[in-house]
């Protein structure tokens, strides 16, 4: 649904404000800036991490294209800055460089939606047309679910990539993304799964987020209480699984260890969660980077999350744990072309008893993929290389000339 200036302007807050007379400041300084970096390409993903995609393909430029004016955005108190300053320019996010930049060059590329000085302030000007601006959206992950914030008229990217056919089309019948606008060619992230060492007596257990209990709103309440966490369906449920006397049997017989690593909006919660075994380490950003979490395990237990697509596309064996599906179609992503139980790439379980009964399948088989799961693999991802960040290049300089 579309909204109103109006109601773009809301997103606004006071510590927005700054960033109004950043943005002011920043405009007469970016006319000159243009006249001596016309070709600039500017780049981020989160505002304290260079991790996912947008790192990736600036470090894929600074290795393959060192002639291309790049600067990457990145706060200087990130943990990362220091990987990203050694391979070329970076500038701090949120500064008023960054909106001089932002401003300034000639395509603004991010793994986020908000990867930009200030996502509020940038939001309301972007859609409504005020600024013009070329942006190129790498994306966090494959989309499945319909995600209506995402659609062509609440975030007038000019570029929106995507990794399959399937989800592909979906965006090009959906999105609302004029013709030319949705591309095909793969997370620039993937290229680093081609390669990749397990650890076989390592499981990940990676379960996303819950927005009403994240980002709780008004609404929050038409699905549960959340005035207490500790009595939210997803802690009992999350929790019941990591002290169940049974897991704890199957990791010790079977001399094996567990990550539990929840989406990083759910990361401040977990102080609550206490484990029932030695066996199981709680893991957490900056500590923890998930593709190496993910390249390095075995087995992974998740629920919605699309980073299964990710290990999917390794070809490794996974389950999902989905005890409150109703709850999560209803309070955040409604169901899009992709069916769990008919396109999923492990086992639905919605019950924690099912969930054990499959762990102990899988651990009895040697964690190896059954021959269903492998067949949806090969059908699902028609780009399996290490070619994404070279056609992500392509599909820019095409852009920008």
């Amino acid at each position: 649904m579309k909204e109103t200036l109006f109601q773009k302007l809301q997103r606004v807050r006071i510590g927005d404000i700054g960033h109004i007379f950043l943005f002011l400041l920043a405009c007469p300084a970016a006319l000159i800036y243009r006249l001596f970096r016309r070709d600039l390409w500017l780049i981020c993903d989160n505002k304290n991490e260079a991790r996912d995609n947008g790192y990736w393909f600036f470090r894929y430029l600074r290795e393959q294209h060192p002639e291309q004016d790049a600067v990457y955005a990145v706060s200087r108190r990130s943990p990362d800055y220091q990987k990203v300053r050694s391979l070329g320019k970076t500038v701090h996010y949120g500064s008023l460089r960054h909106w001089i930049l932002y401003l300034t060059a000639r395509v603004n590329i991010s793994s986020q939606k908000g990867g930009k000085p200030n996502a509020a302030v940038c939001y309301a000007l972007e859609v409504k047309g005020i600024l013009r601006n070329t942006r190129v959206f790498l994306q966090h992950g494959i989309i499945k679910d319909d995600m209506d914030w995402l659609h062509y008229e609440n975030t007038r990217m000019k570029r929106f990539v995507t990794s399959t056919e399937r989800e592909y089309r979906f965006l090009c019948e959906k999105f609302g993304y004029p013709d030319g606008y949705v591309i095909k060619t793969g997370l620039c992230r993937f290229d680093q799964l081609q390669q990749f060492t397990v650890k076989p007596k390592q499981l990940l257990v990676m379960p996303t987020w819950r927005s009403w209990i994240a980002t709780p709103t008004s609404a929050s309440k038409e699905i549960e209480d959340i005035s207490d966490f500790c009595q939210t369906t997803y802690y009992r449920s999350w929790s019941a699984f990591l002290n169940h006397p049974r897991l704890q049997r199957l990791l010790d017989e079977n001399d094996l260890t567990m990550i539990f690593y929840p989406h990083r909006d759910m990361q401040q919660f977990l102080s609550d969660f206490t484990v029932g075994s030695d066996r199981i380490r709680k893991a957490a950003w900056p500590d923890d980077d998930v593709q190496t979490l993910l390249k390095e395990s075995v087995y992974l237990i998740t629920d919605f999350s699309s980073i299964a697509m990710d290990f999917a596309y390794m070809k490794k064996r996974l389950l999902y744990y989905q005890f409150d599906v109703e709850d999560f179609r209803k309070g955040q992503y409604a169901e899009g072309y992709f069916s769990y139980e008919q396109d999923g790439f492990g086992k639905v379980c919605y019950t924690l008893e099912e969930t054990l009964d499959e762990l102990s399948a899988a651990i009895e088989d040697g964690f190896s993929n059954p021959a269903c799961y492998s067949e949806r693999e090969q059908a699902f991802f028609d780009l399996c290389d290490d070619k994404n960040c070279e056609r992500t290049y392509h599909a820019v300089k095409e852009l920008v000339e």
